[in-house]
Formats: structure tokens, C-alpha cells, sequence
């Protein structure tokens, strides 16, 4: 399932997201430019190592609890950095709607910080530097199940030779992709490298923990939850 655009407008400028969106961005690339060696070094510095965290680990680099926030915006490549950000903005400028920008960066920030413990405690010997967004993007997704059930995802679906777009609501878009996160996760116990699963996982349930004690805005009753009228909203 990949999210094309939602039917839920916002109210207000939401800079934030897009300032998330060139951070990571910008820093990316800076990454992928460097020379083969000192992007190694910056790798496993920045990253987020298991084992370091946990103390099992003596490897140089940064504090290991700094890099829960630095690791968020290190991606492996281009399509890592796609994904990440398309589902960024495609949720966060309403997340970040109802929670006001400087909210929105904190709880963000947090969903990433869990989302990093989460692996560590699935993956506490671990040497292999995790990297990337996810799990401040899953935390994002939890918010947006939360606050806005009913919104439509406009969704490509790919099945053998079945591609359509349809329209999910999205409670049961986020539980889909939740349920997808946890199958592979259980897959892919035991194996090396490869995505972190269970940080999608922790990240999102980081999301719905959070969002309660941030204290949202109310959100407009033309889109929230209890009112069926949001049909009837611009599409962006």
C-alpha cells in the first residue's frame, strides 16, 4: 500500500513539517556526498547502535542516547529518504494542525526516541547502525488514526496484476499497515540487517501514548472524528 494524498485540509501554516522535510533532506544528501570513508565515520557515529546503547558496546562516537535524535535523520538511500518523507508529508501537516508547531517538533522527536529504545530492546546486541525517520513517521501515523479516523487515504494498491487507487479510511489504513509492520517484524526475528520492524511499531504505539498528553487542539468538527462532512472538504 502506498499513500498518494489524504482528503483532510489544514487550517493553518504548518511549517514545521516542511521544515522537517528539508532537515532531513539537506542532511541526507550531505551524508551521501561525503567521501566513501568519512561517510562511514559519520555512519557509525550518528547512527543508532544497540549495542552501544545498552552498554555492551565500547565502539567511538557520539553520547549513545544522543543518537535516538541524530539517527532520525541519517537514510540509507534515496528510496529510504522517499518513503519517509512522502508519508511526512502527507500526515504530518495535520498532525502538526492540531498540535501547533513546536508541539508537533517535540512529539515528533519523542515517537523517534522510542521508536529507537523499542529496537534496542528487540535488538539489544545488535552492532549494525539503524538509521532513518521511521519511527518519528510512525508515531505520526498513530496521531493521525487518533485524531482523524474517518479522513479518506487515497491509496495505490499493488496485487499480482491488480493496481488500483482507492479511497481507505484511515483507521483502517494505519491498523493495515500496523498489522504489516508486526508480520514481518515476527518474519524477521533472528535475521541480521534489514528494516526495523518492531521501531515502526514502537513508534506508533509512541504516537498514540503521546498525542493524549500533548494536549491537541480541538480539531475543526467539519473533520473530526464524530462529523461525516468531511467528504465534502477540498482535497490536497
Amino acid at each position: 500500500m502506498l499513500p498518494l494524498r489524504d482528503e483532510n485540509p489544514t487550517y493553518a501554516r504548518t511549517w514545521m513539517t516542511v521544515a522537517l522535510i528539508a532537515a532531513n533532506v539537506i542532511v541526507s544528501i550531505w551524508q551521501w556526498l561525503l567521501p566513501q570513508e568519512a561517510s562511514a565515520i559519520l555512519l557509525h557515529q550518528a547512527a543508532l547502535v544497540p549495542a552501544r546503547l545498552g552498554g555492551g558496546s565500547e565502539s567511538p562516537g557520539l553520547p549513545p542516547a544522543l543518537t535516538l535524535v541524530t539517527s532520525q535523520f541519517l537514510h540509507g538511500g534515496p528510496l529510504h529518504l522517499a518513503g519517509n518523507m512522502l508519508f511526512l508529508w502527507i500526515f504530518g501537516n495535520n498532525v502538526e494542525d492540531a498540535l501547533g508547531s513546536l508541539r508537533f517538533l517535540a512529539f515528533y522527536l519523542l515517537c523517534g526516541i522510542m521508536a529507537g529504545m523499542v529496537h534496542t530492546f528487540t535488538q539489544p546486541g545488535s552492532t549494525i547502525p539503524t538509521v532513518g525517520a521511521s519511527g518519528a513517521v510512525s508515531g505520526i501515523l498513530g496521531a493521525y488514526a487518533l485524531l482523524f479516523p474517518r479522513a479518506r487515504i487515497h491509496t495505490l494498491v499493488l496485487l499480482l496484476f491488480y493496481i488500483s487507487v482507492v479511497r481507505v479510511p484511515a483507521i483502517l489504513w494505519v491498523g493495515i499497515w500496523l498489522l504489516i509492520q508486526v508480520l514481518q517484524g515476527i518474519g524477521a526475528r533472528g535475521a541480521t540487517g534489514g528494516v526495523a520492524w518492531f521501531a515502526h511499531v514502537g513508534g506508533l504505539v509512541g504516537g498514540l501514548i503521546l498525542l493524549p498528553l500533548m494536549r491537541p487542539r480541538r480539531v475543526d468538527r467539519r473533520i473530526g472524528p464524530f462529523d461525516s462532512s468531511w467528504s465534502t472538504r477540498a482535497t490536497r
